[in-house]
This record gives structure tokens, C-alpha cells and sequence, in this order.
């Protein structure tokens, strides 16, 4: 009976150390798939994380790319407008001064006119009252036109120059220097440089 109950127990040890020795194993196979779990999850978390970063630079060269286009438009809409501001402004005072120009050609024969008059009065009476006040009107006007910017084209004693003078008699008289003006028949004038009206003049020489 000794020998029956001791083979038992060396049965039962043997089966306990097999069952130990599969728990062991059992035990260290779940720890290595655990591992192997955490690291594949570790991995997947990296390429995850790296796909993310790739696709925001991309979102983020796109933004630029798109930033860049809008601010070349904008400059481009910008820099448009203001040739277009320039443009209006020049084209403005073109037409400012070419009414100008419209207005006091169309007032010049009643200058004329005046003068006319004033030089034939002024030989018969220069105390005339009445011419006096002729005499203020066309002060009046002059005074007018030089606030415009209007001007009298200098003549008598000047040298011919074709740009403001028109010459309509030529005479030849030692007593004048070449082309110089000895006679004007009709006032010119001249506006920012351009001219109006020629002067009619006569050239001597």
C-alpha cells in the first residue's frame, strides 16, 4: 500500500510539474502575442501619425499656393485701379482744359471787339464817362483770364517764332532786327502751353 500511495504522488508531482511547465508556456505565449499586439499597434500609431503629417503639409502648401494667387490677384487689382485713378484724374483735367480752351476761343472776338471800340473812343473823348466804364468791362475781362490761367502771347519786339506767332506781311527795314515783329493786327493768346489763338502779326526782315 506504501508503494501504491507513493507512486501516486510521484504521478501527481509529474502531472503538476507538465501543468506548470504548459501554464509557463501558455503564460509566455500570451505575453509575446501581448508584445507583438503592442508593437503592431506602435507601428500602425507611427504610420498613422506620419500620414497625418504628410496629408496637413499638403493641406498646408495648398493654403500657400491659394494665399499666394489671391495676393497676386489682389496686387494685380490694386496696382489696375490705380493706373485707372491716374487715368481718370489726366483725362479730367484734359477735358477741364480743353473747355477752357473752347470757352475763352468763343469769348476772344468780343475782346477783340472791345479793343476796337475803346481805341476809336479814346481818339474822339477820354473823358467820356461812358467809355470809362467800357474801359473797367474790358479790364474786367483781362483780369478774368489771367485768374484762369490765360495769357497774351508777347508780339511787337519779339523775335518770329511759328509756334505762336502767325505772320501775314513782311516788309524790309534796316531799322529792325531779323524776323523781329514790328506790327501786331490781332492779339494771340496761349493756355498751359498751348495756344489758343495765334498772333497775327507783321515781320520785318
Amino acid at each position: 500500500m506504501e508503494q501504491d500511495k507513493t507512486l501516486n504522488n510521484e504521478v501527481d508531482n509529474e502531472i503538476l510539474a507538465d501543468a506548470d511547465i504548459e501554464a509557463n508556456q501558455e503564460e509566455k505565449n500570451t505575453n509575446e502575442k501581448v508584445t507583438s499586439f503592442q508593437e503592431e499597434g506602435k507601428n500602425v500609431d507611427e504610420e498613422s501619425a506620419a500620414l497625418n503629417a504628410e496629408e496637413l503639409q499638403n493641406k498646408l502648401k495648398a493654403k500657400e499656393k491659394e494665399y499666394d494667387e489671391l495676393k497676386d490677384r489682389l496686387q494685380r487689382t490694386m496696382a489696375e485701379f490705380d493706373n485707372f485713378r491716374k487715368r481718370t484724374i489726366k483725362e479730367k483735367a484734359v477735358l477741364y482744359d480743353d473747355g477752357i480752351r473752347s470757352a475763352v476761343e468763343q469769348i476772344l472776338p468780343v475782346i477783340d471787339n472791345f479793343e476796337r471800340a475803346l481805341s476809336a473812343a479814346q481818339k474822339d473823348d477820354n473823358s467820356n464817362s461812358f467809355l470809362q466804364g467800357m474801359e473797367m468791362i474790358y479790364r474786367q475781362f483781362k483780369d478774368i483770364l489771367t485768374s484762369m490761367g490765360v495769357e497774351e502771347i508777347k508780339a511787337v519786339g519779339e523775335t518770329f517764332n511759328p509756334n505762336l506767332h502767325n505772320a501775314v506781311t513782311h516788309i524790309e527795314d534796316e531799322a529792325f532786327g531779323e524776323n523781329e515783329i514790328v506790327e501786331e493786327f490781332q492779339k494771340g493768346y496761349i493756355f498751359k502751353d498751348k495756344v489758343i489763338r495765334y498772333s497775327m502779326v507783321k515781320v520785318a526782315n
